[in-house]
């Protein structure tokens, strides 16, 4: 059985991968755990779709602030210099082009970097695409955090996107349970395997042509 990240530990992976005074929005999800994991020391500015520059991490148990919450109602707390505005502001910021950095969950992400993330299509789903759309394609880059595979067991990685698509050609990097994949003009492109996963397997879990730029393994001990 091969070795799975979990996702404390993948958002501790991700968080070493933002740059030095980054402005970043965190999607509703696993994605939000990587507020957890920056360094104290690292200038990062977390935007919230809701209104906000400078969240903070979620709060310790007896110090939430009820009017303190991110876009997926979720207490959290605020950095100095942190700010508040109307939600049509914070939208022009995320169509603008204000963002270097968004991290959004997916249900499917095609090897041509496709984003679906917001509907599974069935006739029972209730849309809420929330700000996601924007966030795709306004952001400079999308990094994806998600499970590689579905609790079916089907991957989350395919040619095409069978959902509703929440932006074209928008994603640049996923961060997996399994592996980091870039996106690259000739397809995923795998750059760093988790545990004693392998190329080879995760193109059998996959059915992608999935191009081997690994340098290194991570084991879960490292990250902890």
């Amino acid at each position: 059985m091969t070795t799975r990240m979990t996702r404390d530990d993948l958002a501790a992976r991700v968080a070493r991968d933002i740059p030095e005074g980054a402005v970043m929005n965190l999607g509703i999800g696993a994605p939000t755990r990587v507020a957890n994991f920056l360094p104290e020391d690292l200038e990062v500015i977390l935007h919230t779709e809701n209104g906000m520059l400078g969240m903070g991490p979620e709060p310790q148990p007896g110090e939430i602030d009820p009017d303190l919450i991110n876009a997926g109602k979720q207490p959290v707390t605020e950095r100095p210099g942190a700010a508040y505005f109307h939600h049509a502001d914070s939208f022009a910021m995320m169509r603008g082009g204000h963002l270097d950095v968004c991290i959004l969950g997916a249900f499917q992400v095609s090897e041509r970097g496709d984003l679906a993330n917001w509907s599974t299509g069935a006739p029972d789903s209730i849309p809420a695409v929330g700000g996601a759309m924007d966030l795709a394609i306004g952001a400079k880059q999308v990094y994806v955090m998600t499970d590689l595979l579905t609790r079916s067991g089907e991957s989350k990685l395919v040619r095409d996107c069978s959902y509703p698509l929440t932006g074209v050609g928008c994603v640049n990097r996923i961060y997996t349970d399994h592996a980091i994949f870039d996106v690259t003009p000739t397809g995923l492109a795998v750059t760093e395997l988790f545990g004693d996963n392998t190329i080879n397997e995760l193109r059998d879990l996959t059915g992608l042509e999935l191009a081997d730029r690994t340098s290194t393994t991570v084991s879960t001990k490292e990250l902890t």
